[in-house]
């Protein structure tokens, strides 16, 4: 085998800290689409402080997880800080760049560390599918294409990231590729859904790996059936359960941005391997 098809290897980053959760499954369950193509490996981040050696894995995803993503213990986090630096600084100096995908925890830790925005707690949890709209940057990147606009996506979160620091964006390059539903009935400015941090580097705020039988599992449990409803009423909860099975929502975004954000990485990294034999 010529090494341009030897597979590539991933690293996942789990950042759930050790809780219950979906996601890990969603991925794997992606990822295990492209096995041809792929190897990968998991790395428990804020359990056991493991991060992988940016020199041994071709691409990255960054898990979701729960709690404050202002918060550490000092060392996984400075140690997953470092990690960042080292792919921005590694994709400056070299022809085979490592590309990475930040989901929601990751995502705003991402900013932070940047400094593209502010993150802040929401007034209450965004919990449930909702529509994402793409911006104007965001028609034409390649981690949205194929998904209408709006699309659909689950979105689970306390936090969120406000108010665009437009020099830092300047400054690295950075583009916002989508943003939050639009709520006419309340003042607060909508949040921040997805940024291009650079060609290699992108994140949703959203759960791209979310599919209908891991949100359905979770509705499912007495204790998150009778919160929603008492936050949101039973009309909304029965709404949300209908966009669950409508195959252009969540399914639709189950089925195409994370593996855009797989296929484009693959094709760019062989591209380079094939450039760097010739």
């Amino acid at each position: 085998m010529s090494v341009n098809r030897s597979k590539l290897k991933l690293a996942i980053l789990d950042m759930y800290d050790g809780e219950p959760n979906q996601g890990m499954r969603c991925i794997i369950e992606i990822v295990n689409r492209f096995e041809s193509d792929l190897e990968f490996k998991i790395f428990d981040v804020r359990g056991k402080a493991e991060i992988p050696e940016i020199r041994e894995y071709d691409l990255f995803i960054s898990t979701g997880g729960p709690g404050n993503p202002l918060e550490g213990d000092n060392h996984w986090d400075l140690k997953f800080f470092d990690f960042l630096d080292q792919i921005w600084i590694w994709n400056q100096n070299h022809h085979e760049k490592k590309h990475i995908l930040f989901i929601c925890h990751s995502f705003q830790m991402a900013c932070k560390h940047f400094g593209l925005g502010e993150i802040s707690k929401r007034k209450s949890t965004s919990f449930g599918v909702m529509s994402v709209h793409k911006t104007l940057e965001g028609m034409d990147d390649p981690l949205l294409m194929g998904l209408d606009n709006p699309f659909w996506a689950v979105d689970s979160r306390d936090f969120q990231v406000l108010k665009p620091n437009k020099k830092k964006f300047k400054l690295l390059g950075a583009k916002i590729i989508s943003l939050e539903k639009i709520r006419d009935h309340v003042q607060y400015e909508r949040a921040i859904m997805a940024i291009r941090f650079s060609d290699e580097m992108v994140g949703t705020q959203f759960h791209p790996e979310a599919d209908p039988e891991s949100f359905l599992a979770h509705l499912k449990k007495p204790e998150v059936r009778e919160k929603i409803i008492a936050a949101k009423g039973k009309r909304k909860f029965r709404t949300m359960l209908e966009h669950l099975v409508d195959e252009s929502k969540v399914y639709k975004t189950n089925e195409i941005l994370i593996p855009n954000f797989l296929r484009n990485a693959i094709e760019s990294i062989r591209e380079e391997k094939i450039k760097a034999l010739t």
